[in-house]
């Protein structure tokens, strides 16, 4: 874990930055790839998602960054609302959706979501922590910084006895979340040719 660096809530100021810094880290997603295969559309489609998960999870859950500089952002939706509805969705700004990515990447978009979200309320319990999103800029990553921006949460959930829900489409993440107790529930590909990802539970510790 990165040392001397605190975890603070991020402030409304602050959205626009670490909506810019998850893009970055997101750019490479085998997700993102594959529903924005245009490097250049991809930039600028990942940065207004991000900025939007965002202010989503600012308004109706709990965003964490490191303090100083914007180069993280863990956004987490609380026990009772880790599956987005409409009328959020309107508030937070997403329904542009459609006009930022272009017809065919958002079917792929609403395919990709669609399954992820058959599989959250199938396989997560009903009072959980969600990990909507967590990133790091990427000259930032292999720092410790991860780890310090999702530990308040953690902490959080295993006071209150909840699990923590996730999912990943990168192999390499899955030690990282091991090591924070996460463990593999679902593997399979998206759905229409898409990438292979994972879904992980964490049971609160004991």
């Amino acid at each position: 874990m990165a040392t001397g660096i605190g975890v603070i809530e991020l402030t409304s100021a602050q959205i626009k930055a670490a909506g810019e810094v998850l893009a970055r880290a997101f750019y490479d997603d085998p997700v993102f790839l594959w529903i924005l295969p245009d490097d250049a559309k991809r930039a600028g489609a990942l940065s207004w998602l991000m900025g939007t998960g965002v202010r989503y999870g600012h308004m109706f859950g709990q965003v964490h960054t490191s303090s100083g500089n914007v180069e993280d952002g863990a956004v987490w939706l609380p026990p009772g609302g880790t599956i987005m509805s409409p009328l959020r969705m309107i508030r937070a700004g997403m329904m542009s959706a459609p006009f930022k990515f272009g017809i065919g990447a958002f079917g792929r978009f609403l395919s990709a979501n669609n399954h992820l979200e058959h599989l959250h309320k199938r396989d997560a319990p009903q009072q959980h922590w969600y990990l909507m999103i967590l990133g790091v800029d990427p000259p930032r990553q292999g720092q410790g910084l991860g780890s310090t921006v999702i530990q308040p949460v953690l902490d959080r959930a295993d006071r209150e006895n909840l699990p923590c829900y996730l999912e990943t489409a990168k192999e390499r993440n899955l030690p990282f979340y091991r090591k924070h107790g996460f463990e593999v529930v679902v593997e399979d590909d998206l759905p229409r040719g898409g990438p292979h990802f994972w879904t992980m539970l964490r049971q609160p510790a004991r």
